[in-house]
């Protein structure tokens, strides 16, 4: 029997995440690791520039989503003022002082990704030691986190409650189908604000592959990728790669 922490994430716009490079900016149809243990580690308080807490926290936590509604892909195209080089090298504590010199700026090309009207669950597990919190103190402090919580960049804010709840259960399609059928009438009657479709008896599912026990009947495995989302530095922005399985949730 294990202990998975799960909560929800739905907001207009999320951004979770994938390889940028140049211009664009990317997003996934489902959560990133490192999308939701920055929002995890926000939630403790925990600063970018912490490094070792956040290895911690990566290490130690396994990680898995239920994507409930994948959302519609939204591509928003505008320009941003950039300083240039040398500007950029400084210890400026503002946007406003970064662009204080109007003769050392110039402008760029932006298209960014999102997924509006996304909602997933993720679960959380302890998987080793040491770690930087229990769960029982990760549920708390994502009722009443310490920073600001988003969803995947600062334009995106969270609109349901997280709603964090722990449930035991033998494996990981267990848990996810008790928090889907345990939806209290609080939760039921938000999501029937929303309007989503929660009728579909197979939902889409990704977990590591490392450290996770699932029913095969419930949840079989229908491919493995490599996903560049395990965080490494937080201020040099650098991720390592994981195996990630997925699956559709059966039932529920």
């Amino acid at each position: 029997m294990t202990d998975y922490l799960l909560f929800r994430l739905y907001g207009p716009l999320a951004a979770w995440g994938d390889v940028a490079v140049g211009e664009l900016r990317p997003t996934t149809a489902h959560p990133s690791k490192s999308t939701v243990l920055g929002l995890v580690a926000a939630a403790l308080g925990i600063r970018r520039h912490e490094e070792d807490r956040h290895q911690q926290l990566e290490a130690a936590c396994g990680f898995a989503v239920l994507v409930e509604n994948a959302g519609v892909h939204l591509r928003d195209y505008h320009t941003v003022q950039q300083a240039d080089t040398i500007a950029r090298l400084k210890h400026l504590h503002t946007r406003r002082d970064e662009l204080a010199d109007r003769g050392n700026r110039y402008t760029i090309i932006s298209r960014r990704d999102y997924r509006a009207d996304a909602l997933c669950t993720v679960a959380l597990w302890i998987r080793s030691a040491p770690v930087p919190a229990t769960l029982e103190q990760l549920a708390e402090a994502l009722r009443r986190p310490r920073l600001p919580l988003y969803l995947g960049r600062k334009s995106c804010p969270l609109s349901l409650p997280l709603a964090p709840r722990i449930v035991p259960a033998a494996t990981l399609d267990a848990a996810f189908s008790t928090w889907l059928d345990g939806d209290n009438p609080q939760q039921a009657a938000l999501l029937a604000a929303i309007r989503l479709d929660r009728l579909s008896r197979e939902r889409e599912c990704y977990w590591e592959a490392e450290g996770s026990a699932v029913d095969p009947q419930k949840l079989p495995i229908l491919h493995t990728t490599a996903r560049r989302d395990r965080p490494v530095s937080r201020q040099r922005r650098q991720f390592a790669e994981r195996a990630e399985h997925y699956g559709r949730l059966k039932g529920g």
